[in-house]
């Protein structure tokens, strides 16, 4: 019976992993492109700052999780991972919105 507790366990951990690793890759990605691309070419150099400082932040998020997968992290630390994988969203968020203008009203000349 235990066995397949734990079975269970592991299999929901790896989901959740799953889950939120590629959310977070996908919104990274956008924002890294986005910050390229848009409002057009050549890129905004605001735009491409904002999407170095986020991925300097994810390059010590990634050093996190090997940390952990390492065993040199203890368990609770896994909590704190998914936070930052949450906060680096909405960073990207902000970010996204940020680059395409959304919510920002045009200043009359």
């Amino acid at each position: 019976m235990k066995c397949s507790q734990i079975n269970s366990t592991l299999f929901q951990d790896r989901m959740v992993n799953l889950v939120v690793g590629v959310f977070t890759s996908i919104a990274v990605l956008v924002t890294l492109i986005s910050a390229f691309i848009f409002p057009e070419f050549p890129p905004v150099g605001v735009n491409v700052f904002f999407a170095v400082i986020i991925v300097l932040i994810c390059s010590s998020h990634l050093f996190l999780i090997y940390w952990y997968r390492q065993g040199d992290l203890d368990p609770k630390f896994k909590k704190m991972i998914i936070y930052n994988a949450f906060t680096i969203i909405l960073l990207c968020v902000c970010g996204n919105l940020y680059i395409h203008n959304i919510g920002f009203k045009a200043k009359p000349k």
